[in-house]
């Protein structure tokens, strides 16, 4: 039986992670990558552009936000599953990124961000010469 051993760093980590997505909205993610970006793709529903913060710092990518609850005038909440609340989901990247070449947009309940690599993080290809 294999033992496994996780860094008090690790559960730390972990433990935070567990504990916003109990007490704040969870929004789901998809993160792609190739040779000169990644693109973080989320489900912000019913949220406008206006309402998402995004930060970039060296490997690192904040969203941030507030998903306000909707209320019939007159009328009580009995049964709520509509998520309501604040969110922040941080991602880190394994490579440096160009944080002022980002580019974010909001579409259809969709929030695409493309964020290119850093020139030092690029692919390179070195062609190797016979002598």
């Amino acid at each position: 039986m294999r033992t496994m051993y996780y860094s008090p760093r690790h559960m730390q980590r972990w433990a935070g992670h567990q504990r916003r997505h109990l007490e704040g909205v969870y929004i789901p993610l998809n993160v792609s990558i190739d040779d000169e970006a990644y693109v973080v793709s989320a489900l912000v529903p019913g949220i406008k552009a206006e309402d998402i913060e995004i930060e970039v710092l060296e490997n690192s990518i904040t969203i941030e936000g507030e998903i306000v609850g909707r209320e019939h005038e007159g009328m009580r909440l009995v049964l709520q599953e509509q998520p309501s609340g604040h969110f922040e989901r941080t991602i880190h990247l394994r490579a440096k990124v160009d944080a002022e070449k980002a580019e974010a947009e909001v579409r259809d309940g969709v929030l695409t961000l493309r964020v290119p690599k850093a020139e030092e993080a690029k692919t390179r290809k070195i062609t190797v010469k016979a002598k």
